[in-house]
């Protein structure tokens, strides 16, 4: 795809310069730049050239690659030929000798990293880009920097929040994971199962399926038919295994319904997922499945593979998408990665933000 005159550029953060993230972001640059065009890097020019000597290092057949800095989002028009990465320098740089160790959880890696997604946020909030893609943070390592949330989207509600002059509870936001097979949105995120568990109220689940059906509406152009899931087994078997379906999930489904939404459930959460798969050509019962908690949705996505799973954050007055897949500290560093989930988050980042 190429930038016309008027297109706005897409930001790409770098991620936790330990893990995997610089790496598949120099993969995808060399392997699709066609789809790369327009897309610059918000990182670290030290972090970003290692990772494209380690690329070029491990499979010397293939274009080598170059690091280019450029000063704003907008000069990234400018570099229109292939191979060459565009990086924005917007934290103090790292020296070669600092760089953080491969698979090491560091502080700096963490702050670095936290750096570079609150100024793409921004810097989408403002509006001057389309849309931002962020490689994976590590939650270790932010924990380590003093950075107050437990991943991207905790952090990109706040600065939303903070550029609407709104409380954080007044900007709310659910986790999409998503790939051609199966969509799946979550009531709550990163907490405990503990906490996830008192985190199914009535306001919630509504609240879930309101900023679900508004994203679906906004980008496929038709209202979904969601499908929840229950949270207990065989969706609570008509109070046997549980009262939650009863007393929080079916009341908060009738209010869905009168308020116009197409839902369907509570259904057992382990027959839910196949029944909503699209498979063979063919669609699912449901466009999109949400669950109580997030193992309960991410697993089944993720059991159908990474390659093609794809994070959204819903609910943000910008577009935001990541791979579905973590830092990866265990191969980090050895080039052995796919870049195919982070190109399917650009893909669907071009999609949803046109």
């Amino acid at each position: 795809m190429s930038m016309t005159e008027h297109a706005k550029p897409m930001l790409i953060t770098q991620g936790d310069a330990a893990g995997i993230g610089p790496e598949i972001i120099v993969k995808a640059f060399r392997d699709v730049p066609e789809q790369m065009q327009g897309c610059v890097v918000v990182g670290d020019m030290a972090v970003m050239q290692r990772a494209a000597l380690l690329v070029a290092q491990c499979d010397y057949h293939a274009p080598r690659m170059q690091v280019q800095q450029v000063s704003d989002v907008q000069e990234t028009a400018q570099v229109e030929a292939p191979f060459i990465i565009p990086v924005l320098q917007v934290t103090q740089p790292f020296a070669v000798a600092e760089l953080p160790a491969w698979g090491r959880i560091s502080a700096a890696a963490g702050r670095l990293a936290a750096d570079c997604v609150v100024w793409a946020a921004n810097a989408a909030l403002r509006g001057e880009v389309s849309a931002m893609v962020t490689a994976p943070v590590h939650k270790e390592a932010l924990f380590a920097a003093g950075v107050p949330f437990p991943g991207h989207t905790e952090m990109l509600q706040a600065c939303a929040a903070a550029h609407a002059s709104v409380a954080v509870e007044d900007m709310p936001v659910r986790m999409m994971l998503a790939n051609p097979e199966l969509k799946t949105v979550l009531v709550s995120i990163h907490v405990s199962l503990r906490q996830a568990i008192e985190a199914v109220t009535l306001e919630n689940i509504l609240q879930t399926l309101h900023i679900t059906h508004a994203a679906e509406l906004a980008a496929t152009g038709r209202a979904p038919h969601m499908a929840v899931a229950g949270l207990n087994p065989h969706a609570g078997e008509g109070g046997l295994m549980g009262r939650e379906e009863l007393d929080i999930i079916i009341p908060a489904l009738q209010q869905a319904r009168a308020q116009g939404l197409h839902v369907s459930g509570p259904f057992a959460p382990d027959t839910v997922f196949m029944r909503a798969r699209a498979k063979n050509g063919q669609p699912g019962e449901f466009d999109v499945v949400v669950a109580m908690y997030h193992d309960q949705g991410l697993i089944p996505v993720k059991y159908l593979g990474l390659e093609q799973g794809v994070n959204v954050t819903l609910g943000l007055p910008l577009v935001r998408t990541s791979p579905d897949h973590g830092t990866a500290f265990d191969v980090a560093g050895t080039a052995k990665t796919d870049a195919s989930s982070l190109l399917a988050a650009v893909a669907m980042a071009r999609a949803m933000s046109h």
